[in-house]
């Protein structure tokens, strides 16, 4: 008896540790990653998990770093006073499934046509439980999308779409530009839930899905139900929209395999002529046997024949491109544009946008822009993820490693910068003004009106982020260096602007700042410093980008550090009065930056470089109230 109480009491600490090591949020995550690859299984008791206050502080820790958190939900609260209780009372609506997410605020961004794009600002609280419903279908979905898309994925970003098509769209005939025409306003709920349910076999979750659909949104102090689309400006848009679009992906390698046709594209007549006089001269005419037999002037005149053949040969092109027996597609997809590459006739890529137009109709409810979905030749420039890329056609020979003669740019992607957009960016900026002289087009650098009260190195920090942040974006361009122009401008409406502060000439702003490198100085707890003027040049990156800067997709880490704000919110000690085992609210500014220092408790975020200060209810309450000093 005794020895049954005891294995009683040794299998009961054994489950104790098993459901501690459940409520860990980064094991549960792993698991579901684990079964992803197994299309047979299905997840279910998934909604359990937001029962679990751990899983809400791992969200919280993902996103409270964003300036987008201060901005006031349609409840009109913000991040500011997180705390325990908040998530306990989300955990309770949960248990008793009363939770309804509010409508999102809805506001609207400029689109770079001019137009406007809707943003909804979901409540903090609503976003907080939307990170942890993102983690758990990153976890299910992530493993199993293909690898042919590319956007709002970890790791993967605009450069890696861009380096795919360079590595795979070599020798292309057509480009397919492809667009869905309002893809995030026109999901099909219905759909996109059927296609969840597959994998989901929990109603609860389906449910809690549901109703961030259908939560709808507030415009003018009017509410407007949402009857399609992802809630724009949400966090789990971008995971939903992939798990949306990942049909397509699917139906897009069956229809690449079953449209592949053929090892390799038959030789050209031409070149096969060539070939075979070569093969007649090298084997048969002058074979082994009779080179011996040559004396040294005919040994000349044989390798002369040999090589005006070779350079004959290296003239036309190698194999036949209107070969109907070779065929291949390729494609590539980011959020809601895709490109396709065709190898084959026009034909071949007016049927495959045909075919893609039925299944996005049929299978997603979808339509294609026809506006904006255009078969281009691959020997002009297709625009993608604002970039030019076409096929060279550069016939121009070079010795490889090996030492042979090859046409080695020829069928090459090229991608290539705009110059609309760096141009554009200059207008934006202000920085630009065009002129008109016996008809040619004057770039004139101007100063910045709006920048003239700030202080020098601000706005040297200004335009050095905005000449780095275009290069960046653009560095993997076979055409980079035409950024130089873009600096040029930069530069001159930099001088320009310090002169219109200093109601100096631009020679008066280069004596003083200096002429080779310009740079302003600092003053640093180490002493002097200077900012200089970007200086790095606008060279191409050969080798494909080591880090490539991905999207801004929160990512799922172990913190341990003890001044983690999930701990400092667990700990229970005021950083403020000192008092311990009491309940914590997190204050939270937007930017460092905008306090100005003359409160006691604005230094102390400042001296600790923290945008966010753990205070007990009555501290945090006296803050608000202007009492905290």
């Amino acid at each position: 008896m005794h020895m049954a109480k005891g294995g009683s009491l040794s299998i009961n600490i054994k489950k104790g540790k098993v459901r501690e090591a459940l409520r860990n949020p980064i094991d549960v995550l792993n698991s579901l990653k684990s079964k992803a690859g197994n299309e047979g299984y299905h997840y279910e008791r998934l909604y359990r998990n937001l029962y679990n206050e751990e899983f809400y502080l791992l969200a919280y820790q993902n996103v409270y770093a964003s300036e987008g958190n201060m901005t006031a939900g349609a409840d009109g609260k913000t991040i500011d006073g997180m705390g325990m209780d908040r998530i306990q009372k989300l955990i309770e609506k949960m248990k008793d499934h009363s939770y309804q997410p509010n409508p999102a605020r809805r506001t609207y961004i400029e689109k770079k046509n001019g137009k406007k794009r809707p943003l909804g600002i979901p409540s903090f609280d609503d976003k907080l439980v939307q990170e942890v419903v993102r983690l758990i279908l990153e976890s299910i979905y992530e493993p199993t999308f293909s690898n042919l898309s590319h956007g709002f994925r970890p790791n993967r970003s605009c450069h890696t779409a861009l380096q795919q098509i360079q590595g795979t769209f070599t020798g292309v005939k057509w480009f397919i530009e492809g667009d869905i025409y309002g893809f995030f306003d026109n999901i099909d709920h219905t759909v996109l839930i059927n296609i969840l349910r597959r994998r989901i076999h929990d109603e609860y979750f389906i449910a809690l899905l549901w109703k961030f659909l259908k939560a709808g949104y507030v415009e003018d102090w009017t509410f407007h139900n949402t009857y399609s689309g992802t809630p724009q400006g949400s966090i789990i848009s971008p995971i939903m929209s992939n798990v949306y679009l990942n049909e397509l992906d699917r139906y897009m390698e069956i229809y690449m395999k079953e449209f592949e046709c053929g090892k390799k594209r038959q030789k050209s007549e031409e070149y096969a002529s060539w070939e075979q006089k070569l093969k007649y001269l090298r084997y048969k005419l002058y074979a082994k046997d009779k080179w011996a037999d040559m004396t040294a002037e005919e040994r000349k005149a044989a390798n002369d024949r040999i090589h005006a053949i070779r350079s004959e040969m290296l003239k036309c092109e190698y194999s036949n491109p209107q070969d109907s027996g070779y065929r291949r597609l390729f494609y590539v997809r980011y959020a809601d544009d895709w490109l396709c590459g065709v190898t084959g006739s026009k034909q071949d890529a007016e049927e495959i946008k045909a075919d893609i137009k039925r299944f996005l109709s049929e299978t997603l409810k979808l339509e294609l822009s026809e506006e904006k979905t255009l078969i281009t030749n691959a020997r002009d420039m297709a625009r993608f993820l604002s970039y030019d890329i076409f096929v060279s056609d550069n016939e121009s020979l070079r010795e490889d490693k090996n030492g042979y003669t090859r046409r080695a740019r020829s069928g090459k992607v090229k991608l290539y910068v705009p110059r609309e957009k760096w141009q554009k960016k200059l207008m934006d900026y202000k920085a630009l003004e065009i002129r008109y002289q016996n008809g040619k087009e004057l770039f004139n650098p101007v100063h910045r009106t709006y920048l003239i009260s700030n202080d020098d190195l601000e706005i040297v920090q200004q335009y050095n982020a905005e000449v780095r942040g275009l290069y960046n974006y653009y560095k993997i361009a076979d055409n980079a260096s035409v950024l130089g122009h873009f600096n040029y401008v930069m530069k001159f409406s930099m001088f320009k602007t310090f002169g219109a502060k200093y109601k100096l000439h631009i020679s008066g702003v280069r004596k003083k700042y200096g002429y080779k490198h310009f740079g302003v100085k600092y003053q640093t707890k180490q002493g002097e410093k200077i900012l200089y003027y970007y200086e790095d040049g606008f060279k191409k990156v050969k080798t494909g980008i080591a880090k490539p800067e991905v999207d801004n997709v929160p990512k799922v880490y172990r913190n341990n550090n003890p001044t983690s704000l999930i701990s400092r919110l667990k700990a229970g000690h005021c950083e403020w009065c000192g008092a311990e085992n009491v309940k914590i609210e997190i204050h939270h500014v937007k930017k460092l930056k905008d306090l100005k220092g003359k409160k006691r408790w604005e230094r102390l975020m400042i001296a600790r470089k923290r945008k966010t200060l753990a205070l007990c209810v009555q501290c945090h309450d006296s803050l608000h109230a202007g009492e905290l000093d």
